[in-house]
């Protein structure tokens, strides 16, 4: 059975990093690299909010207005692993954070009704 694991999340005060991790198993006839994968974040009261993709086509990545030039996505397909890298964080990006999988050979998406597989989350809270 396919399955997406997110881990790294934790607390942090402001202006900290934190790195998350989206590791995948399960695969049968398909391969990790031939997956789209996305981050998103739901704070309490808020809908899910698209955060970073990275494609599986050409390795194309996307972001957020919110987080761009703070955070990085990057994948290790050797290992089957999307990493989201959070500088410079901030109260506001407290939410807990899931990871998304869609199979096919095109540019990913911030939209979350796109994806087919979702994590469980891992909660971040960015708080002094």
């Amino acid at each position: 059975q396919l399955q997406f694991v997110e881990s790294g999340g934790g607390l942090v005060q402001p202006g900290g990093s934190l790195r998350l991790s989206c590791a995948a198993s399960g695969f049968t006839l398909d391969h990790y690299d031939h997956y789209n994968i996305g981050w998103f974040r739901q704070a309490p009261g808020k809908e899910r909010e698209g955060v970073s993709c990275i494609s599986s086509s050409d390795g194309t990545t996307y972001y957020a207005d919110s987080v761009k030039g703070r955070f990085t996505i990057s994948r290790d397909n050797a290992k089957n692993t999307v990493y989201l890298q959070m500088n410079s964080l901030r109260p506001e990006d407290t939410a807990v954070y899931y990871c998304a999988a869609k199979l096919g050979p095109w540019s990913c998406s911030l939209l979350y009704k796109w994806y087919d597989y979702w994590g469980q989350g891992t909660q971040v809270t960015v708080s002094s």
